[in-house]
């Protein structure tokens, strides 16, 4: 039996989420996101130890308000996972987040408001040396995008993508990694191949609104096998209405189904058939 997968990756710029490197030659990153309040601090730390007891490499936690980003540093303290801190319009949070600790930022430029504020948090990541991910989705594109596409396509969520990697590209910093989502399979399989020839980042993949844990878990095994067979994809995260350590099993199932990365055995059961008095089960 062939143990190497013969599925060959996208080559990619490599950059760092706290000790995970992800991009260039490294492993294929499984990521989750905490669903408990962040103020709740004993509650959101437990969380993160049972993810990274499951696998997770990197686990991503919302920050809402300055409060939360306070109570996101005594987070930080207390796990040794590699955090992303999930903002999306105030500029503050993200400086604040960072003071704090954060590995990675989790933040639109475009949606920060003036030059000077956008200036402000590339300015702060390349201070404390951490990356920016970009990310796109379906469900909040631009207004003017919506108009002009007239619904959410491939091409609107790259061309959302674009304008928030010129700002980046405006202010000469290249340590990011971009994600393209919709809860549609094939648009967002579309969107990242469009996007994976224009830019040498690397892409963390991910089906938005997947739904409960099947049909959440069948949507992203399709839709990210898809794009992990084509060698797109250097982290990923299986987005599940359920507990987030499921996840990060599932997430690891689909890499290991590729050949693309393994965690424990692969367990091989076969429920046998109706001229079999017996069911054979195997371990690999």
């Amino acid at each position: 039996m062939q143990h190497e997968s013969p599925i060959k990756r996208r080559v990619s710029r490599q950059i760092q989420v706290g000790n995970v490197a992800v991009g260039g030659n490294a492993p294929i990153s499984v990521q989750s996101m905490t669903n408990t309040d962040t103020l709740d601090v004993d509650a959101t730390v437990a969380q993160i130890e049972q993810l990274q007891k499951a696998g997770a490499d990197i686990v991503r936690v919302s920050v809402p308000t300055l409060e939360a980003a306070e109570a996101f540093g005594l987070i930080r303290q207390r796990v040794t996972v590699p955090l992303v801190s999930d903002i999306h319009f105030d500029y503050r949070i993200a400086l604040k987040a960072a003071e704090m600790g954060a590995d990675c930022l989790r933040i639109n430029p475009g949606n920060i408001g003036r030059e000077d504020r956008v200036q402000a948090v590339i300015s702060c990541a390349r201070d404390h040396g951490i990356p920016i991910r970009i990310g796109v989705n379906a469900g909040s594109l631009e207004k003017d995008l919506q108009k002009k596409y007239g619904e959410p396509t491939p091409e609107a969520l790259v061309e959302s993508a674009m304008r928030h990697i010129d700002i980046l590209d405006r202010h000469d910093f290249q340590n990011y990694k971009l994600s393209l989502k919709a809860s549609d399979v094939f648009m967002t399989v579309a969107a990242y191949r469009l996007i994976a020839s224009q830019i040498e980042q690397p892409l963390h993949l991910g089906i938005t609104e997947a739904g409960g844990f099947r049909a959440g878990a069948v949507k992203s095994a399709i839709g990210l096998g898809m794009l992990l067979m084509d060698g797109i994809g250097d982290t990923i995260r299986v987005s599940l209405a359920a507990d987030p350590v499921e996840e990060v099993k599932v997430g690891y199932d689909i890499l290991k189904s590729l050949r693309l990365r393994a965690k424990g055995i692969n367990f091989i059961a076969c429920p046998s058939c109706s001229r079999q008095n017996f069911d054979v089960i195997k371990t690999m």
